[in-house]
């Protein structure tokens, strides 16, 4: 029988979620490259992981080590530019591929401090993307926000990762005092998998910022702690007016950063202005005005649902009725048998629930 390493089903599995990622709709954006660099990477470790742990070959080790390296830095690349109103340069992008470049010297001349340096770069890489998360959700200004709050989860299920990587580290290198690396295979082996799978679904739904939210309330910044100024008032006062005049939210692609030009505001003024006086983030305060728009297509149309969901800006529908629920406290069938031919009032996200009959 031939033996098949479990890392090459992964590598399979891996790349059906690239070329996912590839025909998705919008193309190959700025933003979702280097999504699918990561994924590829993750693919290729997977590949040298079976061939070093099935068939012990010894002589790939110096690849897995560069690979680690630069998937820690494109983790750190995919989901900083997602935080970016414009995508940076690749030269400005460039020291970070300087960990993986000291990787290949150091296994050229100098071996020993190879593992901390790999341990050290996933550390770092790894306590980054929690920094980057301080902001909550709406910190991804270039990611849709139909599909923030699931960005902003693939961001923080990366990061652990990467520290959870450099805990193994540790573990294995703590193995091999103790007992000669007896167990450092199996460690290496199954976490290696495991994590690579996670982390190749979490890719892909963070460069696709297309995935449906629950209707847990996103974490909001610290800020939005505090009571609401003047200034946060009337910026907000703004966007309302933008929202009613221009109907922002029926543009599917809509993100915070695209909202924040159309003010002539940076993205954080914006984001925390929403958070304070509406106390909701900003993928949120959009979707109240999708869902008050379906509502009123709902009773003054015999339209079918998922063509009234497109009209409003969202994408995927199950996104769509889980945020019906959250504003209507029902679904959009029932709302239009509860609500046949009945004008609905359309305001502001401050009046956070819509009248429903009995």
């Amino acid at each position: 029988m031939i033996f098949v390493p479990l890392p090459f089903v992964v590598t399979l599995l891996l790349l059906i979620l690239l070329v996912r990622m590839v025909r998705q709709t919008d193309g190959i954006t700025p933003e979702k490259r280097p999504f699918l660099i990561l994924t590829t990477l993750y693919a290729l470790q997977s590949v040298l992981i079976g061939l070093r742990w099935g068939y012990d070959i010894i002589a790939l080790m110096p690849a897995q080590a560069v690979l680690a390296t630069l998937i820690a830095a494109f983790a750190w690349i995919g989901f900083s530019s997602l935080a970016r109103e414009t995508p940076a340069s690749w030269l400005r992008l460039s020291p970070h591929l300087l960990p993986a470049l000291l990787v290949l010297v150091l296994m050229a001349f100098w071996r020993d401090p190879v593992g901390i340096v790999v341990t050290l770069t996933f550390a770092g890489y790894g306590f980054a993307l929690f920094w980057l998360a301080r902001h909550g959700p709406d910190g991804l200004v270039s990611s849709r926000l139909d599909g923030a709050l699931l960005s902003y989860r693939s961001l923080l299920i990366t990061g652990f990762a990467l520290l959870a990587s450099t805990a193994a580290d540790i573990v294995i290198s703590f193995d091999f005092y103790r007992t000669g690396g007896a167990n450092a295979g199996a460690v290496v082996a199954v976490g290696n998998v495991i994590s690579l799978l996670v982390l190749g679904t979490a890719a892909v739904v963070a460069s696709s910022s297309q995935s449906s939210e629950t209707t847990t309330p996103s974490p909001a910044p610290q800020l939005a702690t505090l009571g609401p100024t003047e200034e946060d008032d009337a910026v907000a006062r703004s966007l309302d007016d933008l929202m009613r005049s221009r109907q922002l939210y029926r543009d599917p692609e809509l993100n915070l950063g695209r909202i924040a030009r159309k003010m002539n505001l940076p993205a954080r003024r914006v984001s925390v202005a929403v958070n304070r006086v509406h106390g909701m983030s900003v993928s949120q305060y959009v979707n109240d005005f999708r869902i008050r728009a379906a509502c009123e297509l709902l009773a003054a149309s015999d339209e079918p649902v998922t063509r009234l969901m497109f009209d409003c800006g969202f994408i995927s529908k199950s996104n769509f009725n889980r945020e019906f629920l959250r504003v209507t406290g029902t679904n959009p069938t029932e709302f239009r048998r509860r609500n046949p031919g009945k004008p609905t009032t359309f305001d502001p996200p401050v009046a956070r629930k819509l009248f429903v009959s009995p």
